[in-house]
C-alpha cells in the first residue's frame, strides 16, 4: 500500500513502487542499488518526493508519496535509551541532497536509525546525505555525512554507526532538549537586534549568536546575498543553532532559499511577534485578532510558497497539483479572513455600544499607551487599586510582568479623580518598532479605543537606552490610528531607575510636551499625575449653588461624596451648598438648584 498524496499518479507507477516491498535490504546497508535507482527514476518522472521506511530486518515497512515538498512518516514506538529501529530514505526532486531542518527534526524527535536525502534531477542522482543521531554532553543531537556519491552511499556501513549510538544511549543519562537556540540576523543595527533578543526571550528562545551584515541593497533570493547565506549556514553549525531569526521582514522565496541553504528553520521579526501575540492572547477578541494577522501575513506570502509547491506537477500549459493546492490555500485563507472580520465586527459593535453608554454618562476617557514593557499595566493596576470607582480592580488586575507584550487585551476600569469625577481608564496593547502592519490592522478594533479617548497618557520607560526611538515608534502608530492630535501627557515611568542625565535629556528633547516623572513601582508622583489628568481633561463640570431641605439631608451627603464642596451654610429653610459637579451629579440634584455660577 502506498500512503500520502497519490492523486494523479498512474496505477502502473504505484505498482512499481509497491514492488519495493518484495526487496530485502542488507542490514548494514542504507538501501539496495535497485531500490535507489527505482525511487529516483519515479520521483523524477512525477516530480514528487518519495519516502521509504526500512526496519532493522531490511523490510520496507512504509512507502509514501509527498505533496508540496513533504512526505508522511510511519507511526513509530519511540523507546527510551534506544533508537526507533527505522531508517528513512527520501528523494528531493529539487536536486539538493542536503537534509532540511524538517528532516533533522524528524531524525532527533523520532530517534530514527538514520535519515537520508537523495538529490535528483531529470537525468541523475546528484548526491546522498545521511543523518545520524549523536550524543554530545548528554544531549541527543545529530551528525551528517555527505553529500556522498552513489557508490559511497551504497557502501556506507550504517549498522556500525547505529550500534555506537545505541551504546551511548544505554550508558549515558540523556537529557532531551526541546529548546530552540537561535541566531539573530540583522542589517547593521545592534539596538534593533537587542530588542529582537528580548522578543526571542519572550518566546523562550535562547539566543546563541548574532550575525550582522552591512548592506544597502536587499538580495531578492537570500536577503543577505548567497555568499553571506553560506557563511550563515557555517555559523549556525558552529553555534549548534536550530532556529534563525531575521530582524527584517522576509518574503516566501527568501525563507525557502535560506532554509534550503542552512538546513534550518528560518523566521522573521513579524513571525516572532505574531507568535508572542498568539501565546499571550487570552480573550476571544485577542485570539481572533492574532489569527487574522497571521492569515493576512500568510496570504501575502503564498506566492513564494507557491513556487515551491508548483514543482509538484504539471509541465508547460498545465495546472499541476501544486498550483491547485496554492489556489485552494488562497481561497481558504480568504474565507477564514472574511469569517474572522465578521466576528470582530460584532465585537466592535458591542464595544461601540459600551462606549456610547460611557459618553452618555459624561464619563471622561483616559487611555494608557506606550511601548511594550514600559509599565502601562503596572500603572493601570496601581491607579485601579488606589482610586477604584467600581471595586473590581483587585480581583481583575491586569497581568503585569517584565516581558514584552504581557498585555494584549484592552481593559477599561473606572477610577475616581481628585475633582470627584469618575473617569474610564483604558490599558492598551504595547507598541514596538517595526510593528507589523498586519497587527496594527488586526488590532484596530482594540486600538480604536485610543482614537475616542479624551486624553492619552503616553507611558515611557525613562531608563531605557532607546527611549527616544520608542517614543517615535508609538507616535507613528498613533498617527496611523489618527490619534496623534489628542491631548497628551508624557509620563516618564521608572524614573527611580533612570539616571539624572537620562531624565534631563528627555526634558530637553521633549520640552514642548507635558511631562511628569513617575514610578508605577514605588508610587512616586502618582497623585501629581492624577492632578495633571484632571487639568488636561475637558472640563464638563459646573459650579452650582443648591438649597437642600433638612428633610433631604441624604442629598447633602451625596454631594459630599461625588462633588467638590466650595462652601456650605446652614440656614433657616435648609443647607445652602456651593459645589463643583459633573453631568451626572448635576442631573440628579437639579431640583435643588438655585444658581449656576
Amino acid at each position: 500500500m502506498i500512503n500520502g498524496n497519490t492523486d494523479g499518479i498512474k496505477d502502473y507507477i504505484l505498482k512499481e513502487l509497491d514492488s519495493l516491498h518484495d526487496i530485502r535490504v542488507t542490514k548494514s546497508k542504507l538501501i539496495e542499488e535497485e531500490m535507489l535507482i527505482l525511487i529516483a527514476d519515479i520521483s523524477s518522472r512525477i516530480n514528487r518526493e518519495i519516502n521509504i521506511a526500512i526496519d532493522r530486518k531490511g523490510n520496507v515497512v512504509e512507502i509514501s508519496i509527498g505533496d508540496s515538498g513533504s512526505v508522511e512518516l510511519p507511526i513509530m514506538d519511540i523507546k527510551e535509551r534506544r533508537l526507533s529501529g527505522i531508517r528513512v530514505i527520501h528523494t528531493h526532486p529539487s536536486g539538493r541532497s542536503k537534509l532540511s531542518n524538517i528532516d533533522i527534526s524528524a531524525l532527533v524527535k523520532l530517534k530514527l536509525d538514520c535519515i537520508a536525502a537523495v538529490g535528483i534531477t531529470e537525468d541523475k542522482i546528484t548526491g546522498v546525505s545521511i543523518g545520524f543521531c549523536n550524543v554530545e554532553n548528554n544531549n541527543l543531537t545529530y551528525e551528517i555525512s555527505g553529500p556522498l556519491g552513489i557508490k559511497e552511499a551504497l557502501d556506507y556501513d550504517i549498522l556500525n554507526r547505529i550500534e555506537i549510538i545505541e551504546n551511548l544511549l544505554r550508558t549515558r543519562e540523556i537529557v532531551e532538549d526541546d529548546k530552540e537556540y537561535a541566531i539573530l540576523v540583522g542589517i547593521d543595527d545592534e539596538k534593533s537586534l537587542d530588542e529582537l533578543a528580548e522578543l526571542a526571550k519572550a518566546c523562550n528562545v535562547e539566543v546563541v549568536g548574532r550575525f550582522m551584515q552591512k548592506k544597502n541593497r536587499i538580495d531578492s533570493c537570500y536577503f543577505i546575498g548567497s555568499g553571506k547565506a553560506q557563511e550563515l549556514s557555517i555559523f549556525k553549525q558552529l553555534k549548534r543553532a536550530n532556529l534563525i531569526i531575521f530582524d527584517e521582514e522576509l518574503n516566501g522565496i527568501q525563507v525557502r532559499n535560506l532554509e534550503e541553504i542552512t538546513s534550518c528553520k528560518v523566521i522573521d521579526r513579524t513571525i516572532l511577534i505574531l507568535e508572542i501575540f498568539a501565546r499571550r492572547a487570552k480573550t476571544r477578541e485577542a485570539k481572533i485578532q492574532v489569527e487574522l494577522a497571521q492569515l493576512k501575513y500568510r496570504s501575502g506570502r503564498l506566492l513564494g510558497f507557491g513556487t515551491t509547491m508548483s514543482r509538484t506537477g504539471g509541465g508547460v500549459g498545465t495546472k499541476g497539483p501544486g498550483e491547485k493546492k496554492l489556489e485552494i490555500d488562497r481561497r481558504r485563507i480568504k474565507e477564514a479572513i472574511y469569517t474572522l472580520k465578521q466576528e470582530l465586527e460584532k465585537i466592535r459593535k458591542t464595544r461601540e455600544v459600551q462606549r456610547e453608554k460611557r459618553e452618555e454618562s459624561g464619563i471622561p476617557k483616559v487611555s494608557l499607551v506606550g511601548y511594550t514593557n514600559v509599565g502601562k499595566s503596572t500603572l493601570r493596576n496601581l491607579l485601579s487599586d488606589m482610586y477604584s470607582a467600581d471595586n473590581t480592580s483587585k480581583k481583575e488586575a491586569v497581568f503585569a510582568e517584565n516581558m514584552l507584550f504581557a498585555t494584549l487585551d484592552t481593559t477599561t476600569r473606572a477610577i475616581n479623580l481628585p475633582d470627584k469625577r469618575i473617569a474610564s481608564l483604558t490599558d492598551t496593547v504595547g507598541f514596538v518598532r517595526k510593528l507589523p502592519h498586519e497587527l496594527v490592522e488586526a488590532f484596530k478594533s482594540t486600538l480604536e479605543e485610543v482614537s475616542f479617548a479624551d486624553l492619552i497618557v503616553h507611558v515611557v520607560d525613562a531608563s531605557s537606552e532607546t527611549v527616544e526611538e520608542e517614543i517615535t515608534a508609538v507616535e507613528n502608530v498613533l498617527r496611523e490610528l489618527g490619534a496623534d492630535d489628542k491631548p497628551m501627557i508624557l509620563a516618564l515611568n521608572k524614573c527611580d531607575r533612570a539616571t539624572e542625565e537620562q531624565k534631563k535629556n528627555l526634558e530637553e528633547k521633549f520640552k514642548d510636551f507635558t511631562l511628569l516623572e513617575i514610578s508605577a513601582k514605588t508610587g512616586e508622583n502618582i497623585s501629581e499625575l492624577l492632578e495633571m489628568i484632571v487639568e488636561k481633561l475637558p472640563q464638563t463640570t459646573k459650579v452650582c449653588e443648591y438649597l437642600i431641605p433638612y428633610s433631604d439631608s441624604s442629598v447633602g451627603a451625596y454631594l459630599h461624596r461625588n462633588a467638590i464642596i466650595q462652601s456650605e451654610n446652614y440656614e433657616g429653610d435648609g443647607i445652602r451648598v456651593t459645589a463643583i459637579v459633573n453631568k451626572e451629579v448635576f442631573n440628579r440634584c437639579e431640583k435643588y438648584l438655585v444658581d449656576i455660577k
